[in-house]
């Protein structure tokens, strides 16, 4: 069997796009003129990545505002002023807090993936933010009349519900961001941060068949934006043994920016469960050298030295632009290294006699 190779989601907006997201949020655009420049970014998008010979595409998450917050779309309890994520260059995310009950989504995520299959002819992977990360909308403070508890059995029930959206709608596979993950070891190294985090991950898998878990993997990455990390400085080692206790099908990893693969790798080998394929991060997006067919293959290679190549993949690190208003890295530049992912892929391949 070939080593199956996926990207992870993002890619930069398209100019067109951006000045037209600009412009709606400024009241200067209608809302139905911004959805007829978003589909047709996704499905300039979708033609770009199928020309690098992906096998998998995504939408690009072209009309997503960010990877985090596509499902606060059009809700109206929320305020600004919510958890403040810090990067290691100095610059900020915050999130919305929540105001009041109860916890809904605005938008399920399979409305992206019936445009996406639109204009895909491979099968198309959709990535969905994570329980854990939406955890954070809710207040230190509490919500009168709205507790806490409360507030996690709808954001789980939603979850799912996005989730089941979006297989519903014909994705191949759904991908759990969980970028989180190695923040909350930074945030609480005594672990209790993380293990409440799998445990609700769990809780909304707990919802899906085994059938349905066998398709959908978790991402993990210490962030990528706008060229800087918030959590690289955390050792792996720290969150591994409790992110392969998520119960899901595949586990995908940055691992081209790390800085001990090998050592890393061991420790994947150690926790990973019999029958979890982990896909390893083999270009860096935040780089801005593209990566050599033949580098991608060395990677692999490397990885295959330490873990089953029956249960080995090859992604990107991280999406290319999880925000969408990063444009640190080219759209030439992120498909660029997505074929040379794909390329390099297949002289891995080669190499093992695969």
């Amino acid at each position: 069997m070939p080593i199956p190779t996926e990207p992870i989601g993002s890619i930069p907006r398209t100019a067109e796009l951006l000045t037209a997201m600009i412009a709606h949020g400024e009241g200067r655009l209608d809302a139905a003129t911004l959805r007829a420049v978003s589909e047709k970014a996704v499905a300039e998008t979708i033609a770009a990545m199928q020309a690098t010979g992906s096998p998998v595409v995504t939408d690009g998450e072209q009309s997503k505002p960010s990877f985090a917050t596509y499902p606060l779309a059009g809700l109206d309890n929320l305020a600004p002023d919510g958890v403040v994520i810090p990067f290691k260059d100095g610059h900020t995310r915050q999130l919305p807090r929540l105001t009041k009950g109860p916890f809904r989504y605005g938008i399920y995520s399979g409305r992206y993936v019936e445009t996406a299959k639109r204009y895909a002819t491979v099968p198309v992977k959709q990535a969905v933010i994570s329980p854990s990360a939406l955890s954070l909308l809710y207040p230190a403070g509490g919500i009168a009349g709205y507790d806490r508890d409360r507030f996690l059995d709808d954001l789980v029930s939603e979850t799912t519900k996005d989730i089941r959206s979006a297989l519903d709608a014909g994705a191949a596979s759904v991908q759990i961001d969980f970028t989180e993950g190695r923040l909350s070891v930074k945030l609480d190294p005594s672990l209790g941060l993380l293990r409440g985090f799998v445990a609700l991950i769990n809780r909304v898998l707990s919802n899906c068949t085994e059938a349905e878990r066998r398709r959908i993997g978790v991402h993990t990455c210490p962030g990528g934006d706008h060229d800087s990390t918030h959590s690289a400085d955390v050792d792996y080692a720290e969150l591994l043994p409790d992110l392969f206790r998520i119960e899901v099908g595949s586990v995908f990893m940055q691992m081209a920016s790390e800085r001990d693969r090998p050592r890393i790798y061991d420790v994947v080998r150690a926790h990973r469960p019999s029958e979890q394929t982990v896909f390893v991060g083999v270009t860096d997006p935040i780089d801005p050298v593209v990566e050599t067919p033949e580098t991608v293959r060395d990677r692999v290679l490397e990885a295959a030295s330490h873990l089953p190549v029956a249960y080995l993949g090859t992604t990107d690190d991280c999406g290319f632009s999880p925000f969408g208003d990063d444009t640190s890295t080219a759209r030439q530049t992120a498909f660029a290294k997505i074929k040379a992912r794909v390329d390099g892929t297949r002289l891995a391949e080669k190499a093992l006699g695969i």
